[in-house]
């Protein structure tokens, strides 16, 4: 047993070793095999669940044209790359059926659009007085009294909060994404270690160690693609807010086997982003941005060139 653990660690060494050393002939043949050959696309929503809702808009409609779109763009970007999609119609999914549908594609990296939503702001100012009336005592004892208290008008103003975040999931949701990966095993064939230790028992140390250290390694990748993507809005001119770690309210990106982001594509609650999110034009920005950044990782993925980074956590 101890030996089957060392030759894992071995093997893992070598991998990181040529990681290190980008000039050195063997990483050659390891760069055949990482390389893109499945991206699945997920629009949010959709059917029975709209999402969030603008002053003429829905999310889940939102979400299907940006991802419709994006297929198109990456399909011409990358023509020997599958391209998945979770939907193609108004149709729902729970984030479980999503994850499904992602791992048995083999999928080697995730693609998630949103739009994001901010309550509106209450404002308040007061009128003047009105009367209310209390009571004292019980019974016989009971007495009505009056007092001049302040009266308000209350309203509400849209927020402003604009722009673009891109999420990957929280680093202590680690052993979430290990559990998916674990459960997941035949879909590792981008690393020669992956054919190595294909034979073992899925619990046992041996690929315990394996799991572990491949869910860092596909989080530094998610991690590279999240900041990528708000780089590429960066350029359109967006207001980025920054790619970020979250550990709620996003299960579908730790359940997927595979490097996997989450785009916020704007705040439909802004009246200005929800145009622009609704626009032909905003939304294959939307697509040439994250395209853009598709093709900056696929780039760094046949390098191992990765950078050993971590958005903010939410």
């Amino acid at each position: 047993m101890q030996r089957k653990i060392a030759a894992v660690l071995y093997l893992f060494i070598i991998v990181f070793c040529f990681t290190s050393f980008r000039t050195a002939p063997a990483i050659k043949t390891a760069a055949k095999q990482n390389t893109l050959h499945t991206i699945v696309i997920d629009a949010g929503h959709g059917g029975k669940d709209f999402g969030a809702k603008g002053s003429y808009s829905y999310e889940k409609n939102i979400t299907l044209a940006v991802a419709l779109k994006l297929q198109a763009t990456l399909q011409q970007t990358f023509p020997d790359v599958k391209i998945v999609m979770t939907r193609t119609t108004d149709v729902f999914d729970a984030p479980p059926v999503k994850a499904n549908k992602a791992n048995a594609a083999k999928g080697d990296l995730f693609i998630c659009i949103h739009c994001n939503s901010a309550p509106a702001i209450r404002h308040s100012e007061q009128t003047g007085y009105k009367t209310q009336t209390y009571y004292t005592g019980k019974g016989k004892k009971k007495k009505k009294h009056t007092k001049q208290v302040p009266a308000y008008r209350y309203w509400t103003t849209p927020n402003p909060a604009s722009g673009t975040e891109t999420y990957i999931w929280a680093a202590d949701r680690n052993d979430n994404k290990e559990v998916a990966m674990r459960e997941n095993e035949s879909l590792y064939a981008d690393s020669t270690v992956a054919q190595q230790i294909g034979d073992f028992d899925p619990g046992s140390p041996e690929n315990k160690i394996y799991y572990s250290i491949k869910t860092q390694q596909y989080f530094q990748r998610s991690a590279n693609l999240a900041l990528d993507v708000e780089n590429e809005f960066i350029k359109l001119g967006r207001t980025s807010r920054e790619a970020k770690q979250r550990g709620v309210g996003i299960w579908v990106l730790q359940a997927t086997a595979m490097p996997s982001i989450l785009v916020e594509t704007g705040f439909i609650s802004n009246p200005a982003d929800e145009d622009y999110l609704n626009s032909v034009n905003g939304q294959q920005q939307i697509c040439d941005a994250i395209s853009n950044a598709v093709q900056h990782y696929k780039t760094a993925l046949e390098t191992n060139s990765f950078q050993n980074i971590s958005p903010d956590s939410e």
